[in-house]
């Protein structure tokens, strides 16, 4: 079965966007991943809503906005009128995750959370059956090129029973160190969604990397 393939913005050239993108736009790839950074939640700061309207017009891909900063949910009219396809929230960031999780879908998009590496699958046990994607985070949020950790492998059965357990239809996604080493196991451990950065960016042969990537290797 085909893994959808995300890859991440963050890692393009922003002095040559549109010829990224176009690429993104020729390849294999499902979403665009747009990792938007407020340099409070995450220590980094990326990019906004003027960088996300400017990459809407030229993208043919569904956008898949991962937003790590504080109080997403100030943001979800605006995500919804650029024409995101997902919003993905981090639970340590919503105070109350389940009236965000139904704001996104009441504005049309899909509805994604996201855990950091330290926070337990157990904790999206009252909301699983709500969300449409969970994003584990497989390095600690905010720098693109870290090192893998582990530990998701065992993370992603822990969610993938949680998911069966409940009847949820959630989508798992994995972002984080992402590459030919990792990209085999983590299908095979369950997950249906790569992201996949300075992998795919920096390699010489961005669109073979991606194909190879959707049949994970």
């Amino acid at each position: 079965m085909k893994t959808i393939v995300s890859p991440s913005l963050l890692a393009a050239d922003f002095t040559n966007l549109q010829a990224d993108i176009d690429m993104i736009n020729r390849s294999e790839a499902d979403w665009l991943h747009c990792d938007v950074m407020d340099g409070v939640f995450v220590p980094n700061i990326s990019f906004g809503f003027p960088v996300l309207e400017a990459v809407k017009r030229i993208c043919t891909k569904p956008l898949d906005v991962h937003f790590m900063i504080v109080k997403p949910e100030r943001y979800i009219t605006r995500t919804a009128k650029l024409g995101a396809m997902m919003m993905n929230v981090h639970y340590e960031a919503c105070t109350h995750l389940n009236r965000t999780i139904h704001e996104i879908h009441e504005e049309g998009m899909k509805a994604g959370v996201t855990l950091n590496p330290s926070t337990p699958v157990c904790m999206l046990e009252d909301c699983i059956q709500d969300v449409d994607m969970v994003l584990l985070m497989s390095v600690n949020p905010g720098f693109g090129g870290q090192k893998f950790i582990e530990n998701t492998y065992m993370k992603i059965g822990r969610l993938r029973k949680l998911i069966k357990d409940s009847g949820s239809n959630a989508l798992i996604e994995v972002d984080g160190g992402v590459n030919a080493e990792t990209a085999p196991k983590l299908k095979r451990a369950g997950v249906d969604v790569l992201v996949s950065g300075s992998y795919v960016f920096k390699a010489k042969e961005p669109e073979k990397v991606i194909s190879a990537l959707a049949g994970s290797l």
